[in-house]
């Protein structure tokens, strides 16, 4: 497994930053929120973990160790695939996480998206025994939805849409969404647009 890059960023895009890596491009998936602590440009180190599939190659990063382990751990529940795992810790905070999975939160867990009831039961089934939640989450940990986003410029709405789509969204909700959130917000950032996007599709299931 390749467990970490460290490198420049070549490109920042809506789901996933290209790092250079001993001369060579490496494209790795990520949250909105761990790309917009990026910067072109500039040196970073991801903590990743490689996807292999009988089509595909896909390497996935995180901002720490702790995402890492949480994206590994959803896996390993019946169901919960690579693209649902990012988009769950994408929605939900490391801690907030914890927190649903500890309490049995399934209000929480369907904001996720592509999760519904009988999913979200089924990660707390199998997930609460696994996780830890700290003191410090008990007191702060809050479900509410993060707080809409947008940009109201049509290139970074495509880009959006986009986005959507590739993580598994038809077009035509992927779009409402993100006109939902423009609506509220037009000068938000990109990441921004799609992570509360990404909150609004898992609230309407």
């Amino acid at each position: 497994m390749i467990a970490s890059v460290r490198g420049p960023v070549l490109e920042i895009g809506l789901d996933h930053a290209v790092v250079e890596v001993g001369g060579v491009g490496l494209a790795v998936f990520c949250t909105p929120a761990t790309l917009a602590g990026l910067r072109r440009g500039t040196e970073t180190r991801l903590a990743t973990t490689l996807i292999v599939r009988e089509e595909s190659l896909t390497l996935f990063g995180f901002a720490d160790a702790d995402e890492r382990e949480l994206f590994l751990l959803l896996q390993t529940v019946s169901g919960i695939g690579p693209r649902l795992a990012l988009a769950t810790i994408a929605v939900l905070e490391p801690d907030v996480l914890r927190r649903a999975l500890h309490d049995g939160d399934l209000a929480t867990l369907t904001r996720i998206p592509g999760v519904g009831r009988k999913s979200a039961e089924r990660l707390v089934v199998e997930l609460r025994d696994k996780v830890v939640v700290s003191p410090a989450a008990a007191a702060t940990a809050n479900p509410a939805a993060p707080a809409a986003a947008g940009n109201g410029a049509s290139p970074v709405r495509e880009q959006v849409v986009e986005a959507l789509v590739g993580l598994g969204f038809t077009l035509k909700p992927a779009e409402q969404a993100v006109d939902a959130v423009l609506a509220g917000k037009p000068e938000a950032e990109p990441s921004q647009l799609l992570r509360a996007a990404l909150a609004s599709l898992g609230r309407s299931r």
